[in-house]
C-alpha cells in the first residue's frame, strides 16, 4: 500500500474568488460567523454537482484539500463509516478539482477555524440528485446530532437571466429584482420552516433555479428526523444579496443567502 498523501489544490482561487488568505466575501461570511471553533471538530461541506450526473453522494478520493490559508484534513474514520453503508460512490480527483460548490466554502471555513486549525477535520460530500425517499436522513442525523460536528451547505439561490434558462417574473412585485427576491425569499421562508416536503413542492410549482436544492434536502431531512425524536432546532436566514439588478430581460444575476441552524 502507497502512504502518499494526495491532495486538492485550490483550483478556482483566483478566478471564482481570491486567492488572498485575508480577504473574505460579505454575505456568507455572516453565517460563519455563528461557528464556535472552541467546540467545532468536524466539519461537513455538502455541495451540489455542477458537472456530473449523480444520483447518489459521493466522497473525494484524497487525503488533503487546500486552501489559500492552509491545508484542511480530510477524516478518513468518517469517510470509513459513510464509504461501508454502502450508499456512497468516489469522484475522481478530476471531478473533484472541476467541482465548485465545495472549494468555495473552504476558505471561510479555514477562517473561522483558524484558531483551532490543529484541532479539526473535514467531511466533503458532493451530493446527487437525491430522491425525497434516498436522502439517507437517518445516517445524517446521526452525526448533526452531535454538537462537535458542523454541517455547511453550499448552495447560490435564484440564477435569473437568458443564461440560466430561468425567466420567471411575478410583475406584481415591481421590477424583475424585486420579484426575484420575492421568489427567493420565499424559499428562504419555508427553509426556515423546517418542511422538506412545503421545499420540495415549492420547488415543482416555481422552479426556482436553487443549485444546492438537494443538499438543503438533506439537510432538511435529516433535522426532521432529529425532531421526530424530541430535539429542537431552528434556522434562520441572516443576509440576503444578488450580484445585479435585474431591469430588463437581457440582464442576468445570482443570488445569495446565508443562514444558521440553531439547537435550543
Amino acid at each position: 500500500m502507497s502512504n502518499r498523501v494526495v491532495c486538492r489544490e485550490a483550483s478556482h482561487a483566483g478566478s471564482w474568488y481570491t486567492a488572498s488568505g485575508p480577504q473574505c466575501g460579505s454575505c456568507a461570511a455572516h453565517a460563519y460567523k455563528q461557528v464556535d471553533p472552541s467546540i467545532t471538530r468536524r466539519i461537513f461541506i455538502l455541495g451540489p454537482s455542477h458537472h456530473v450526473p449523480l444520483s447518489r453522494c459521493a466522497l473525494s478520493s484524497v487525503d488533503i484539500y487546500r486552501t489559500p490559508l492552509y491545508d484542511l484534513r480530510i477524516d478518513q474514520k468518517i469517510y470509513g463509516e459513510l464509504w461501508k453503508t454502502g450508499m456512497f460512490e468516489r469522484m475522481s480527483l478530476q471531478t473533484d478539482e472541476d467541482e465548485r460548490s465545495i472549494e468555495m466554502h473552504l476558505p471561510y471555513t479555514a477562517k473561522a477555524m483558524e484558531s483551532h486549525k490543529d484541532e479539526f477535520t473535514i467531511i466533503p460530500l458532493l451530493v446527487g440528485a437525491l430522491s425525497q425517499k434516498n436522502r439517507n436522513s437517518e445516517l445524517f442525523s446521526k452525526y448533526l446530532a452531535d454538537p462537535s460536528n458542523l454541517f455547511v451547505v453550499s448552495s447560490d439561490f435564484c440564477h435569473w437571466g437568458q443564461r440560466f434558462r430561468h425567466s420567471y417574473y411575478d410583475e406584481s412585485q415591481g421590477e424583475i429584482c424585486r420579484s426575484i427576491e420575492h421568489l427567493d425569499k420565499m424559499g428562504m421562508s419555508i427553509i426556515e420552516q423546517l418542511d422538506p416536503v412545503s421545499f420540495s413542492n415549492y420547488l415543482k410549482k416555481y422552479h426556482n433555479t436553487i443549485c444546492g436544492r438537494h443538499p438543503i434536502g438533506v439537510l432538511l431531512n435529516a433535522i426532521t428526523e432529529l425532531q421526530k425524536n424530541g430535539m429542537n432546532m431552528s434556522f434562520s436566514f441572516l443576509n440576503y444579496a444578488q450580484s445585479s439588478q435585474c431591469r430588463n430581460w437581457q440582464d442576468s444575476s445570482v443570488s445569495y443567502a446565508a443562514g444558521a441552524l440553531t439547537v435550543h
